[in-house]
């Protein structure tokens, strides 16, 4: 070693020296956790053993450089994913607003998190949000790619997060490669914990329609009660197809797109304090380990509105995300107000002109059923004079009274039931729409006159108070379909003379109590039912003209003289039966006292 060799060495050394003295990790730093940054387990058999336990502190690089923020985006989306975990974290939805202007965020990292976690062979729980993942953007098929992937104990946990080009749904594959002796042969466990946000104007509305909807594989939809504030739960008893955050107009849900999850768990829960949590949604799905290990992991999210020509080409049954109502109802918003309502809006920009459109079809389809309505009324009020000298006759004998009227109607063959068979048949589609309205997102945000939004209250006049089952503002369209509602009330028992008394009076409650229930409810319903009044009213103009009085009491007559030695029969008979048997137990009852 010549002198300079031996001057180089010296320096090397004493530079050594001063960083281990000066710049190595102090003993209270190791205690306190600040070790330098792990790295991966070394490929080589003596450092890996391939049986070997994976220990987190020797093997996952969990704390390599901070957590960066990616976006997948097309026309419709804006998809924020973290290299922490490889996960999302924020999906906005660019072409909706909230209700008070701001960009809709259907959730972001401080209302929302998704984590997946697995365990290994040892016994030890991981989460992808431990790891931090390495990104590649890419392109394929016209849809934005990003690829997460972290090296792990020799093998690697592949995410691939794909968006086409206007679409709402983010195509998902999960793949652990070579991990098959260093996890556990036990589901993944995927979680996805949601506070939801206020974005509509009705604040409970938005509550009370935000839940989790899911679908079982063997073919069961459910989902958690609605309108609940206590917390509700439910575990799936089988594999699940797809589970769905419902945020009353929008949907943040995963769908298996192959084998389904091995089984989920769910639950929603209210904290009426929380001025900036509608409601918190929890799920929990079981992802077979088998599946990513064999690169079978696809799964699908959907990120978008809850639109229900949208929903029903995502998955089966997915378009239950939409509530329609149940059983005659649903059938009725599905297949006939649906279609009419999207085929109205292909040439009308006006959605309360659609819904006028709406009313006349329906009324013009169910015309012949007022008409019959009508017609028995008529036969009711020209029976008036007979059923008014039955009351003279008979006085405060009400069963005498009730049993001589149906001889009457028996004779002159007039059925007091005519007249609501016809209405019974309208109520599906009046209860249909019920629930419609509510639940339309096409509605959403749509004005028409002063309502600035039809899927939600009209608010003509602010009041400076509260008033407790009423709210604390006016809406128009409550108040004009209350008014007219009392005046075909007043007209129709001016027609119908079998009702008289208390129930006369009973009859101009309910219009009274709708007055308050649907004060708060959608304007489009309200709005709906004052224009279905109004075109009733030209319907009862245009039938009177048709109803002729005399000719339905020269009907009468002739049927006075074709029933005249004729027995009660079918309903009317077993009535009169009932009534007779009534009056001959009262006056057992008089004797015996």
């Amino acid at each position: 070693m010549d002198r300079n060799q031996a001057t180089g060495l010296f320096l090397i050394s004493a530079l050594l020296l001063v960083y281990l003295f000066f710049f190595s990790p102090k003993k209270d730093e190791k205690a306190a956790g600040k070790t330098p940054p792990a790295t991966t387990a070394a490929a080589t058999p003596a450092a890996a053993p391939a049986a070997a336990a994976l220990a987190p502190e020797t093997a996952l690089d969990t704390t390599a450089g901070p957590a960066q923020d990616l976006h997948l985006t097309n026309a419709n989306l804006d998809v924020t994913l973290s290299t922490r975990g490889g996960r999302v974290t924020a999906v906005r939805l660019l072409k909706y607003k909230t209700f008070f202007g701001q960009p809709l965020d259907l959730f972001d990292a401080k209302s929302a998190r998704m984590d997946t976690r697995f365990r290994t062979v040892d016994g030890k729980s991981i989460k992808f949000s431990d790891l931090n993942f390495q990104a590649a953007p890419s392109q394929a098929n016209g849809a934005s790619v990003l690829t997460f992937t972290a090296p792990v104990a020799g093998g690697q946990i592949v995410q691939t997060y794909s968006l086409p080009a206007n679409s709402f749904e983010v195509k998902y594959d999960l793949r652990l490669v070579g991990l098959e002796r260093t996890v556990a042969q036990e589901p993944l466990t995927f979680s996805f914990v949601d506070q939801v946000r206020q974005t509509e104007q009705d604040l409970k509305q938005n509550r009370n329609h935000t839940t989790i909807n899911h679908y079982l594989a063997a073919g069961d939809q459910g989902a958690l009660a609605e309108a609940s504030e206590k917390p509700e739960e439910f575990k799936a008893g089988g594999p699940v197809k797809w589970a769905a955050h419902k945020h009353d107009f929008f949907v943040a849900g995963l769908i298996a797109d192959q084998q389904p999850f091995a089984g989920g768990a769910f639950n929603s829960n209210v904290n009426l304090e929380d001025p900036k949590t509608i409601k918190t949604l929890s799920s929990t799905l079981s992802i077979p380990v088998a599946e990513v290990e064999q690169g079978r992991g696809q799964y699908r999210f959907y990120f978008g509105p809850n639109a229900f020509n949208t929903l029903k080409e995502v998955a089966p049954e997915f378009d239950r995300n939409v509530y329609l109502g149940w059983g005659l109802f649903r059938w009725v918003n599905r297949f006939v107000v649906l279609p009419v309502f999207h085929f109205l809006e292909q040439y009308i920009s006006s959605y309360g002109i659609i819904i006028l459109l709406l009313v006349v079809l329906i009324k013009l389809v169910t015309w012949p059923l007022t008409y019959k309505t009508y017609e028995s009324q008529a036969r009711m009020k020209v029976l008036k004079p007979e059923l008014d000298e039955l009351k003279a006759k008979y006085g405060d004998d009400q069963t005498k009274v009730q049993q001589e009227t149906m001889k009457l109607y028996q004779t002159f063959g007039v059925s007091p039931l005519s007249g609501c068979v016809p209405t019974l048949l309208t109520l599906p589609i009046l209860f249909a729409m019920f629930q419609f309205f509510p639940n339309a997102i096409e509605l959403r945000q749509q004005s028409f006159l002063w309502a600035k939004d039809l899927s939600s209250y009209d608010v003509f006049a602010k009041l400076p108070f509260y008033i407790k089952w009423y709210g604390d503002h006016i809406s128009m369209f409550t108040l004009l379909m209350t008014a007219s509602t009392l005046v075909m009330t007043w007209q129709s028992n001016q027609m119908n003379t079998a009702m008289q008394g208390p129930m006369k009076t009973y009859s101009y409650l309910m219009p009274i109590i709708f007055l308050f229930v649907l004060n708060s409810f959608a304007a489009g319903l309200t709005w709906y039912y004052f224009v279905s009044n109004v075109i009733t009213f030209a319907q009862q103009a245009i039938t009177r003209g048709l109803v002729d009085d005399t000719k339905i009491r020269a009907q009468l007559e002739a049927n006075k003289i074709k029933n005249k030695d004729k027995k009660p029969s079918g309903l009317q008979g077993r009535i009169a039966e009932a009534m007779k048997a009534a009056q001959e137990r009262e006056a057992q009852a008089k004797r015996k006292s």
